[in-house]
C-alpha cells in the first residue's frame, strides 16, 4: 500500500467520499475527526481515526506525527458559529490559541492558512482535495434539462461579479438575488442559512450564486454542493443555482441532477 494520507474531517458527507477516493488510489486514510461534528461513519471510512474537539490543533498535529503522516487534506466544514454557541464543542488548546493570537484578523482564509502553516512547520504538507476528487469537480455549462429563463440569466449576470467581489473581501462564497436585487449575502451563518434567508425575502424563485473566492487557497475550504444543498434550495423555493466550474466540489452529481430535473430546478457551472 502507498503512503498514508492524513484527513482532517469536518461535517457532512464529503469526508466519507474523500476517504473512499483516497483508498481507491491505494493509500491508507488516517483521519482526525471532530466530536459532535464529523459523522460517526468515519469510524469505518478511515484506516485509523483520532477524535478531537474543535480547536485541538495540537492534538491533530501530534496524531499525524505519531503516525508518520507527511501529507494531509482538509475536507468538510467547521463553522465559526461554534465559537459563539452556548453548548459549544470548542476546546481551544495552547497551540490553537498561539496561532489565533498571531492573526491580524479572524477571516476564514486567514485562520485556515495559519493552521496549514503551523502544520507545514512540523513537516506535514497540506495538499488540495482536488487531487483525489477530480471526478467531483463542477463541469461547465447547464447540467439540467431546464435552462435558465431570461430573468434568471439577468440575475446571473448581475450577481456573478458581486459574488466575486464579496469573495475577494473574504466575507462569504454565496449570494442570493432576484430581479437584479441582492437578497442575502453569506457571512458566518453559512450557505444553507443564506439560501433560506434569501428565499424568505424573495418569496421563492430566487437565483443562488456560489463561487470560489478569487484569492482562495485551493487546498482549503473549496465550495461544495450536494443533496443537502438541493434540499435547502427546494425549501427556499429557489429556481436556479450557479456555481464556479472547475473550483466547486459536487457530491452525488448524478443523483443531484436527477432530483433537480424532478423539481424543475436549473443547475449551472460557469
Amino acid at each position: 500500500m502507498k503512503e498514508a494520507i492524513g484527513l482532517i474531517a469536518g461535517d457532512g458527507s464529503l469526508p466519507l467520499l474523500l476517504a473512499a477516493r483516497i483508498r481507491e488510489r491505494g493509500h491508507a486514510v488516517f483521519a482526525a475527526a471532530h466530536r459532535g461534528l464529523t459523522r460517526g461513519e468515519m469510524e469505518f471510512a478511515a484506516d485509523r481515526l483520532h477524535w478531537v474537539s474543535i480547536g485541538q490543533l495540537g492534538g491533530i498535529i501530534d496524531f499525524f506525527k505519531e503516525q508518520g503522516v507527511r501529507r494531509v487534506v482538509f475536507i468538510g466544514g467547521v463553522s465559526k458559529k461554534h465559537f459563539f454557541s452556548q453548548d459549544s464543542q470548542v476546546q481551544l488548546d495552547e497551540r490553537a490559541l498561539r496561532v489565533l493570537a498571531r492573526l491580524k484578523d479572524r477571516k476564514d482564509d486567514a485562520i485556515l492558512r495559519a493552521i496549514a502553516g503551523e502544520m507545514e512547520n512540523e513537516g506535514i504538507r497540506v495538499i488540495s482535495p482536488m487531487v483525489f476528487l477530480k471526478k467531483e469537480m463542477a463541469a461547465r455549462g447547464c447540467w439540467t434539462r431546464r435552462r435558465p429563463t431570461e430573468r434568471e440569466e439577468k440575475d446571473i449576470l448581475f450577481g456573478w461579479n458581486l459574488a466575486r467581489r464579496i469573495g475577494r473581501m473574504d466575507i462569504g462564497q454565496c449570494l442570493v438575488v432576484k430581479e437584479q436585487m441582492v437578497l442575502a449575502v453569506e457571512a458566518i451563518e453559512g450557505t444553507d442559512e443564506t439560501i433560506r434567508r434569501g428565499g424568505r425575502l424573495g418569496k421563492g424563485e430566487v437565483t443562488v450564486i456560489k463561487v470560489c473566492k478569487p484569492k482562495q487557497d485551493r487546498r482549503l475550504d473549496l465550495p461544495v454542493i450536494g443533496l443537502t444543498t438541493l434540499q435547502i434550495l427546494e425549501e427556499a423555493g429557489a429556481s436556479c443555482l450557479v456555481v464556479e466550474a472547475g473550483k466547486t466540489i459536487v457530491a452525488d452529481r448524478e443523483e443531484l441532477i436527477r432530483r433537480a430535473d424532478e423539481k424543475d430546478l436549473c443547475l449551472i457551472g460557469i
